[in-house]
């Protein structure tokens, strides 16, 4: 009886082991989907659809619930290049930009995306775009790539603005008017014009450092942020710029001014910074993070959605005296 058992054990073992060495095919796989928590987001934007947030893998999630849940968006196709920005002209028409010159267009909200451009070989990474009044989209990118569209984000064409050699072009920012626009990028390039984004002027260099992105102050100011705690002012219609002392020596990536008028910027080390006089001082609302801040969002509820590369978080702005209220994941 111990030899009929001792053989039937090692029957069972011999067979565990040829299954488990056994050839298998693979299991399917369901397309890749990252959570919110953990994704790689390099913009958010409300839309009439409701939040719209894109960035790791060509990944788009739309939320009907104020962020509280998301679904993914319908792309096509899905290339899952690195999405680098979203843009949105009105509450349905937007653009998102990446990855090989990758551009995907939504004519509603940001339910659905269809593909504008690619390329498929050494393509170059696009970083910000517009729609100008004249109804034209203008596309900036890596190494002084410009794109120009003229029939809504369908088609493109490559275009020379005169940007001074070919540094990365990493933001275009408009006036509150429209009427005045930004370019900036690394070296400290800016370009600037004043007539609709019709014609582009070089801004004599003040800075040799990258600059991440600008916001239009109104009344022919503006701010322009980028490396290491560098902030900058110009009260000319952004002829001449002068430094702004900042509390931390942070990159700043992201920037907006809610509805109250306060400035807000963010960055390295999930730093947000806010200024309530027109970004001439700033003092710290939020620091000690490890995530990098990629935007900004302020919803009605007055709570700030950050973008991050380690997911998105919520952040209540403080009333002023009090200390800021720490950040909450969302999932």
């Amino acid at each position: 009886m111990r030899t009929i058992l001792g053989l039937a054990a090692c029957v069972l073992v011999a067979g565990a082991g040829a299954l488990a060495f056994a050839p298998r095919g693979a299991p399917s796989l369901r397309p890749t989907e990252i959570p919110v928590e953990r994704m790689q987001i390099d913009g958010i934007k409300a839309t009439a659809a409701g939040l719209v947030l894109a960035g790791e893998l060509g990944q788009i999630r739309l939320s009907l619930d104020q962020g509280r849940t998301w679904i993914a968006a319908k792309v096509s196709p899905q290339r899952q290049a690195l999405i680098t920005r979203l843009v949105f002209a009105d509450s349905h028409n937007g653009l998102a930009l990446g990855h090989e010159g990758w551009i995907l267009r939504t004519t509603d909200g940001g339910r659905s995306w269809r593909e504008a451009a690619f390329v498929e070989n050494d393509g170059q990474p696009l970083m910000d775009a517009a729609r100008l009044p004249s109804g034209d989209w203008l596309a900036v990118g890596a190494f002084g790539r410009v794109l120009r569209s003229t029939d809504g984000g369908q088609h493109w064409r490559g275009e020379s603005i005169g940007a001074p050699g070919d540094w990365h072009l990493n933001a275009i920012v408009a006036s509150p008017d429209r009427r005045q626009w930004l370019i900036v990028g690394e070296a400290g390039s800016v370009l600037r014009s004043l007539d609709g984004g019709a014609h582009w002027q070089a801004v004599e260099p003040f800075y040799n450092g990258s600059l991440y992105g600008a916001l239009g102050l109104g009344g022919g100011s503006w701010l322009a942020y980028g490396m290491r705690g560098q902030v900058f002012r110009s009260n000319d219609d952004g002829l001449h710029w002068r430094p702004v002392r900042v509390p931390l020596p942070v990159s700043l990536y992201a920037g907006a001014i809610d509805s109250q008028g306060a400035v807000l910027l963010a960055g390295q080390g999930g730093v947000v910074m806010g200024s309530h006089d027109g970004g001439l001082s700033f003092q710290v609302l939020r620091d000690g993070g490890q995530e990098n801040l990629t935007d900004l969002l302020v919803p009605p509820d007055g709570q700030l959605l950050l973008a991050s590369d380690a997911g998105l978080r919520r952040l209540a702005l403080p009333v002023s005296g009090q200390v800021p209220p720490s950040p909450q994941e969302i999932r």
